[in-house]
């Protein structure tokens, strides 16, 4: 069977065409988000392959969103447009926001999904540990120690900004702690690896609670 790849074509097709290909994908979210600073689409398929076509105009966010997809199994699409002649950090935050909201859109009644993970993923001298409950309340803790002020042209600040942006919006509560790194590429890149180990096991379906909410409420987010 051929794998589906979720794209953004030039010219754009009507809403519902889009919806109805989003449907027969699976678990899939699709999310356009245009502001004075930004414009955004972005779509992720849950049951993908890890497949990932990224362009936000910024070289080191699109390696990390790569590596989210390659590391997920979640194939992911990201096509921005932001005012990056002022900084990087209004388009990264917003594509966090954008990504995260095609999460929880993909996830819809959670029914089924395996819920928590946790992972530690090393990337080198660096060792990262991520934690997960996708649970319909947001909230990060994010601790990690940067060397330097920039990777590049990419200010190293904006991978906890990407982060809270993500987390929020995806409706997840995520934990992240780099214990240990002295080169900031191999902290940053520890981060997101681990936080794909840890979305592809949370989001994956537990065939023994198949069509179940993994919660003694019977809902998630309330």
């Amino acid at each position: 069977m051929a794998k589906r790849v979720l794209t953004f074509p030039g010219k754009k097709k009507p809403a519902a065409t889009r919806r109805a290909a989003l449907a027969s994908a699976g678990r899939a979210g699709s999310v356009k988000r245009t502001t004075k600073e930004t414009d955004i689409e972005a779509a992720v398929h849950l049951d993908g392959s890890g497949k990932s076509n990224i362009s936000s105009g910024i070289g080191f966010l699109d390696h990390m969103l790569d590596l989210l997809a390659r590391h997920s199994r979640i194939d992911i699409t990201v096509k921005a447009k932001g005012d990056l002649h002022i900084d990087h950090h209004h388009t990264t935050e917003d594509v966090g926001i954008a990504l995260g909201q095609a999460v929880k859109q993909a996830l819809g009644d959670m029914k089924g999904i395996t819920r928590y993970a946790d992972v530690h993923v090393p990337m080198d001298e660096a060792l990262t540990r991520v934690a997960i409950d996708i649970s319909g309340r947001p909230f990060l803790v994010f601790k990690a120690e940067f060397v330097r002020d920039k990777v590049g042209s990419f200010d190293t600040e904006l991978v906890q900004e990407w982060f809270q942006a993500f987390a929020m919006n995806a409706g997840i509560t995520l934990h992240a702690e780099t214990l240990y790194g002295t080169n900031d590429h191999h902290i940053a890149e520890s981060c997101f690896k681990a936080l794909a180990r840890a979305l592809k096991v949370a989001v994956a379906i537990d065939p023994r609670a198949k069509g179940d909410v993994p919660s003694t409420k019977g809902s998630l987010g309330g």
